[in-house]
C-alpha cells in the first residue's frame, strides 16, 4: 500500500472506489497518469483482480506504454496480462478472434492511410469520375467521419442530407464511392483503421453472443482521454460494462481539441445522464505550474460556457506575471521571440530544452524557425517537417528552379509529372536515357521531344510542359521575385490543386505554400536587398536549407510545434505566437459557438503546458497571401485576467504602435539602421556590358577575378561544397563579400 502514501485526498478517491461508474475529471497538471496507473495497481495488487479481466483503453501506443510500464513497477510482471492500449490496438486483437462472424477471415489484412487512398484513387479511375474532383484525401475523409459516427455506406446512401451536401459540393457519387471502397476492402479481406471500431461495435451489435462473451471477461473497463472519443468508440465501451458498470473514465472537457477528428465533448460532458448513480472525483490541484499560469489559464476558460464545473488550483509558487510581446510584423515577432529565448537561456542558465514555441497552423513556423538560424539557436520541429523541407514547399520550389535553371535533373524530375500530366515513370526514364546517349541535356531532350520520343500523348503533354517553362523564364526576366513566383504558382496548377483539397491538410498545405509567397513578398520588400530577383531569392533559401542543422544528435534544442501536437507535455517555458483574429482563433472556426469554444480550449491547453514562465505573442501586420495585412489582437488575449499579464519591455512591446503598414516598414527599416554598427555604403547598381556573357563555372576555383551581372568585379576567396551544389564566397570591390551558389549565380571569369 506503500503507492497510495504518495496521493493527495482526491487522487486516493479515485484509485481505491473501483466499484461502479466514475469519471475521474482531471484538470490540466492534477497527475491523471498517476491516478489512473495506480487505480489498475490497485485493482490487481489490493482487490486480487485477474489483470486478464481489466481493459484500459487509451489514444496513443507511447500512452499505453508508460501506463504498463508504471503498473509493472507496482505489481510485476502480472501488468503484462492487460487488456492495455489503444482503442484501435485492442479491438484488433478482439477482431482477430471474431471476424468470422462478419465474414472477414481472422488474419485480415490492415490498410494503412496510403493503402485506402491508392484504393480509393482506383475506384474513382474505374468509375470515370474527374480525378480533380474527387480526390483520394477528401473522399477518404468523409467516409472516415462517417464510419465514426457509426454510418455504413448502406446507411449514407439512404440518408438524404448526406447525399445532398455531397451534390452541393459538386461530388455526388462519393456514396457509390463508399460503397465500392467497402465492399472491395471485404472481398480482399481488409480493414481500415476506421473499419476497427465500426467493425467492432457491429460485431456487438448483431452477435450479442460474441459481446456477452467479453462482458463476462472484463470486469473493468478504462478509459484515458475520455474527452477526445468519438460516437463509436463511447458506445463500443458502453457496451463492455454494460453488465457490472465497472467502466471509469478520465478526462478533462477543457481539453477537448480534437473536434476536427470527429472527437465528441458531449460524450464526457453527458456521462452523467447514462449513468445516474454516477461517482464524480475531480482532481484540481495542479503541480505543474505556478499559481499566475493556472489562475490565468482559469480566467480564460471561464469563458466557455459548454463544460463541467471545476476550480483548479495549485500550491505552487506566484511566480513571474505572463509577458505579452507585441510586434509590428510576423518577421520581428519571430526575432523578438528568438532575442527572448536567448537572453531567457543566459540569465536563468536553462536548456534549450526547455523552451517550446507553440503555433496555430504549422505554416508559422517559418519566421521562427529563420530568427532562430540567425541567433545560431538550435530547434527541432515536432509533428511536422522544418517549413522547407515540407512537399509541397519542395515542389513550388523545384518548379521556381527549373524555370530559373532548365539543366536541373532533380528538380525536373519532380515537377515534369506534377500536377498529373500523363507523363509517367517509364517515358522520363527515356527523356534522362535519351540526354545521356547523346550527350545533351534533358532540356534539349524536352524540346525535341517528338523526335526522341515519337508523337504519342505524352510528346503532346511535354510540347505544354516546355512552352509553360519558356513562359515562366520570361516571367522570370521580367518581374521581380514575388510576381514571378506568384504566376508560376498559380499557372503550374499548384495552387489549384492544393486549394481544392478541402481537407484540413490540404488545408494546411495551402497555407503554408502562401507563407512561402508571404516570404518571397517580405524578400522583395526589404529596402535592403538590392536583387529582387528570383535567382537571388533562391539562393538565399538554398543557402538556408542547406544546412541540415537537423542531423545531430544533440538533445537540447529549443521545440517547435502546433498546440495540437504539445498536449499531454510541458515545458519551463512556453511561447505562444500569432494571436490574432482569423489566426488564432482561427477563421475556419468562427461559424458557431461550440467551434469558438474549442478554439478557446486550445489556448487554455497552450497556457497550460508552462511550468515556470510563459510568453504570448502577436503582430500588428503579417503577411499574408503576398500582402501585408493589418491585424488585430486575438479575442483570447482579453480573455486572459490582465493581473497576470505585463507588456514585454523587450524591443517591439510596446504600448502603442500605427497600424498602418507603410509605418511598419519604415519602424522595421529604423531599427535595423539603429543596430546596424556600420553605416550603409550607398552604391550605385553595377552596369555589365552589353555582350555580357555567363562563364561554365564548374572550373572555378579561388583566386578567379569574376564579374557578376548586379554586383561587378571581384574576387573568389573561398569554395565550398554543398551537398550536390558548389558555392563560392567572393568579395566584390564594391559590394563586399557574398557567398552565392554557382548552380544560380551568373558569373563571368576574367583571366587575372
Amino acid at each position: 500500500m506503500d503507492y497510495l502514501k504518495s496521493l493527495n485526498e482526491p487522487q486516493l478517491e479515485a484509485v481505491i472506489n473501483t466499484e461502479g461508474p466514475c469519471m475521474i475529471i482531471a484538470g490540466a497538471g492534477s497527475g491523471k497518469t498517476r491516478v489512473l496507473t495506480y487505480r489498475i495497481a490497485h485493482l490487481i495488487k489490493d482487490k486480487n483482480i485477474d489483470p486478464f479481466n481489466i481493459m484500459a483503453l487509451t489514444f496513443t501506443n507511447k500512452a499505453a506504454k508508460e501506463m504498463r510500464d508504471r503498473i509493472e513497477k507496482v505489481v510485476g510482471s502480472d501488468a503484462r496480462n492487460l487488456w492495455t492500449g489503444t482503442f484501435h490496438s485492442v479491438f484488433a486483437r478482439i477482431l482477430r478472434a471474431e471476424a468470422h462472424h462478419l465474414g472477414y477471415p481472422n488474419n485480415f489484412t490492415i490498410y494503412d492511410t496510403d493503402d485506402s487512398k491508392s484504393l480509393l484513387k482506383s475506384i474513382v479511375k474505374e468509375m470515370g469520375l474527374d480525378e480533380t474532383q474527387y480526390k483520394a484525401n477528401t473522399i477518404y475523409n468523409r467516409i472516415s467521419s462517417a464510419k465514426n459516427k457509426l454510418i455504413g455506406w448502406q446507411e449514407y446512401l439512404a440518408n438524404p442530407m448526406l447525399m445532398g451536401d455531397d451534390a452541393g459540393n459538386m461530388r455526388p457519387e462519393i456514396g457509390n464511392i463508399f460503397k465500392a471502397y467497402s465492399l472491395r476492402c471485404f472481398k480482399s479481406g481488409a480493414m481500415d483503421f476506421d473499419d476497427l471500431l465500426f467493425n467492432t461495435d457491429k460485431l456487438f451489435r448483431e452477435h450479442l453472443e460474441v459481446l456477452n462473451k467479453y462482458q463476462q471477461r472484463i470486469h473493468y473497463v478504462l478509459v484515458d482521454e475520455f474527452q477526445d472519443t468519438n460516437l463509436c468508440q463511447y458506445f463500443i465501451v458502453r457496451k463492455l460494462a454494460a453488465v457490472r458498470q465497472n467502466v471509469c473514465v478520465v478526462g478533462d472537457d477543457a481539453q477537448s481539441i480534437y473536434g476536427f477528428r470527429g472527437a465528441d465533448i458531449s460524450n464526457i460532458l453527458n456521462f452523467e445522464k447514462d449513468y445516474p448513480d454516477l461517482r464524480i472525483i475531480k482532481l484540481e490541484q495542479n503541480y505543474r505550474s505556478t499559481k499566475t499560469i493556472v489562475d490565468a489559464a482559469n480566467s480564460v476558460i471561464a469563458k466557455n460556457k459548454a463544460q463541467l464545473p471545476k476550480n483548479v488550483w495549485t500550491e505552487n509558487e506566484e511566480g513571474n506575471l505572463i509577458e505579452l510581446i507585441k510586434a509590428v510584423s510576423d518577421n520581428e515577432e519571430g526575432r523578438l521571440v528568438a532575442s527572448s529565448i536567448f537572453e531567457e537561456k543566459m540569465q536563468n542558465q536553462y536548456m534549450l530544452s526547455d523552451f517550446v514555441v507553440l503555433f496555430r497552423t504549422n505554416s508559422q513556423s517559418r519566421s521562427i524557425e529563420e530568427a532562430l538560424r540567425r541567433m545560431n539557436v538550435k530547434y527541432k520541429v515536432v509533428g511536422g517537417l522544418s517549413f522547407y523541407q515540407r512537399k509541397e514547399i519542395k515542389d513550388l520550389l523545384a518548379y521556381l528552379r527549373f524555370s530559373l535553371n532548365q539543366q536541373d535533373e532533380a528538380s525536373f524530375r519532380r515537377i515534369i509529372n506534377l500536377p498529373k500530366r500523363g507523363i509517367g515513370d517509364t517515358t522520363i526514364d527515356k527523356i534522362v536515357v535519351a540526354a545521356n546517349d547523346h550527350a545533351i541535356s534533358i532540356w534539349e531532350v524536352l524540346e525535341n521531344a517528338p523526335s526522341f520520343l515519337g508523337t504519342g500523348r505524352s510528346s503532346g503533354a511535354i510540347e505544354d510542359f516546355v512552352t509553360k517553362i519558356k513562359r515562366f523564364g520570361v516571367e522570370i526576366q521580367n518581374k521581380d521575385a514575388y510576381e514571378a513566383a506568384s504566376e508560376i504558382a498559380k499557372s503550374s496548377g499548384l495552387l489549384k490543386e492544393l486549394y481544392e483539397d478541402k481537407t484540413a491538410e490540404g488545408l494546411s498545405r495551402f497555407e503554408n505554400v502562401q507563407e512561402l509567397l508571404n516570404a518571397i513578398k517580405e524578400f522583395v520588400d526589404d529596402p535592403e536587398k538590392e536583387d529582387k530577383g528570383l535567382g537571388a531569392f533562391l539562393q538565399e533559401v538554398s543557402l538556408v536549407t542547406g544546412q541540415d542543422e537537423n542531423k545531430d544528435n544533440d538533445p537540447d534544442k529549443v521545440t517547435l510545434m502546433t498546440i495540437h501536437m504539445a498536449k499531454g507535455l510541458e515545458f519551463k517555458n512556453v511561447y505562444i505566437v500569432g494571436l490574432e483574429e482569423d489566426l488564432f482563433p482561427s477563421q475556419m472556426m468562427l461559424s458557431s459557438r461550440a467551434e469558438l469554444e474549442e478554439e478557446r480550449r486550445l489556448f487554455y491547453v497552450a497556457i497550460t503546458r508552462a511550468q515556470k514562465k510563459l510568453f504570448l505573442s502577436y503582430a500588428l501586420s503579417r503577411y499574408r497571401f503576398g500582402r501585408l495585412k493589418n491585424c488585430e489582437p486575438s479575442r483570447f488575449l482579453d480573455d486572459v485576467d490582465q493581473r497576470y499579464v505585463k507588456v514585454s519591455s523587450k524591443f517591439g512591446g510596446r504600448d502603442s504602435f500605427s497600424p498602418n503598414p507603410n509605418y511598419a516598414k519604415s519602424f522595421v527599416s529604423g531599427m535595423k539602421k539603429t543596430i546596424s554598427s556600420q553605416p550603409v555604403k550607398k552604391v550605385a547598381a553595377y552596369k555589365p556590358a552589353p555582350d555580357f556573357a555567363p562563364s561554365d563555372t564548374r572550373g572555378l576555383k579561388e583566386g578567379m577575378k569574376v564579374e557578376h551581372p548586379k554586383f561587378g568585379f571581384g574576387m573568389v576567396v573561398k569554395m565550398e561544397e554543398l551537398g550536390a551544389e558548389r558555392k563560392a564566397k567572393i568579395n566584390f570591390s564594391d559590394f563586399g563579400e557574398k557567398t552565392l551558389l554557382l548552380s544560380f549565380a551568373k558569373l563571368k571569369i576574367h583571366e587575372n
